[in-house]
């Protein structure tokens, strides 16, 4: 098995098993609508085999950012339309990530009245909105009859998203936003059916990725996970209690066919990591981490070796539109410029070099 070699996951053939990873970036606005930045630069990145789109809110009370974009509205999925028809012109295939921030929110990014977690625990730290940084608010605990209209929050943004022409849709379970916040004991101190046991933390996931496989198929419909990434307060410092959760997850989603599994991990090569690939058994999209950069020996070798079906690759895809030549090539790579990563406009967005110009 070669990173270069052509598969495919579901119903999506792909020209090579380079992954573009979920990347936030922050260009589309107030109006969180797609624009010409957004459609040059998933453009210019469809040479990967698979490009995973920055997180998209479903909901506004999803939203985390002001410049996230959303596929709630049809001005959002007209936007997004543009963007798919741009990258399947190029040859490139590509999937939304859908993201409910759950309590990484605020009302005055979100017009909303209220932030909602799993239970009523702020997540610690900070978050940046339009009118500077301020503490994580409180959430709201979503009562059990309420968990309802968040499952069919996520599944409306899947049937947009796949009828404006995505090739598919990734459910985000990780990084600290709601699910996550949902499978951590350290955020879900909850009592009921989602909480308190491996089962009860798992449910949220397996009902959103089971409602939207139910929706749009399976075979086109993944998951990002994160065990152990402890990141904005969703932390899993037992080793037991968070492998008998992802363990309940993966036999809950197991009997789906899913189209993907993409999991975020330091150590892919772990018992962790490949426990959810076996009891999946649907192809790993592997991401080492946020530490350091992918490399592309990492990847190659990563494949090579059986550890993942496919490799993400994030700040080597932000700062080379044209990676997969640069990396069949063994061409030298652009550096990453992280202060541009979150600001607005074309600078470190849409005009790193490719290796021709």
């Amino acid at each position: 098995m070669k990173i270069f070699d052509p598969t495919t996951v579901g119903r999506v053939a792909l020209a090579n098993r380079v992954v573009m990873a979920p990347l936030t970036r922050l260009r589309a606005g107030e109006s969180a609508v797609p624009g010409d930045l957004l459609v040059e630069h998933y453009r210019q990145r469809s040479g990967m085999g698979l490009v995973l789109t920055e997180g998209t809110y479903p909901v506004i009370e999803g939203r985390t950012w002001t410049g996230q974009p959303g596929i709630e509205t049809a001005e959002q999925a007209a936007g997004w339309a543009r963007v798919a028809d741009a990258v399947h012109a190029a040859g490139g295939r590509i999937a939304m990530q859908i993201m409910h921030g759950g309590r990484i929110a605020h009302p005055d990014v979100t017009g909303a009245a209220r932030v909602v977690s799993a239970s009523a625990v702020a997540a610690p730290g900070e978050i940046r909105t339009p009118t500077g940084k301020a503490a994580h608010p409180v959430p709201h605990a979503l009562g059990t009859e309420e968990i309802a209209g968040v499952v069919r929050g996520f599944v409306a943004g899947a049937r947009r998203a796949v009828d404006a022409g995505l090739d598919a849709v990734e459910v985000h379970g990780a990084n600290g936003y709601l699910i996550h916040q949902f499978l951590s004991p350290a955020s879900n101190l909850r009592a009921d059916g989602y909480g308190g046991t491996p089962e009860g933390r798992a449910r949220l996931a397996i009902e959103v990725v089971s409602a939207v496989a139910a929706e749009i198929g399976a075979d086109r419909t993944g998951i990002r996970l994160s065990p152990e990434h402890d990141i904005q307060g969703a932390v899993e410092t037992d080793p037991e209690v968070t492998a008998a959760t992802y363990a309940a997850l993966a036999d809950g989603l197991a009997p789906l066919g899913l189209a993907f599994v993409d999991v975020l991990h330091r150590d892919l090569r772990g018992d962790l990591v490949q426990g959810i690939r076996r009891r999946v058994g649907a192809p790993l999209i592997g991401n080492s981490g946020f530490a350091v950069n992918t490399t592309r020996d990492e990847a190659v070798g990563l494949v090579e070796d059986g550890v993942v079906d496919l490799a993400a690759v994030g700040r080597a895809a932000i700062a080379n539109p044209d990676l997969v030549a640069r990396w069949a090539r063994d061409l030298g790579e652009n550096a990453p410029d992280p202060a541009t990563f979150y600001a607005a406009g074309a600078e470190g967005y849409t005009d790193y070099p490719t290796a021709a110009a």
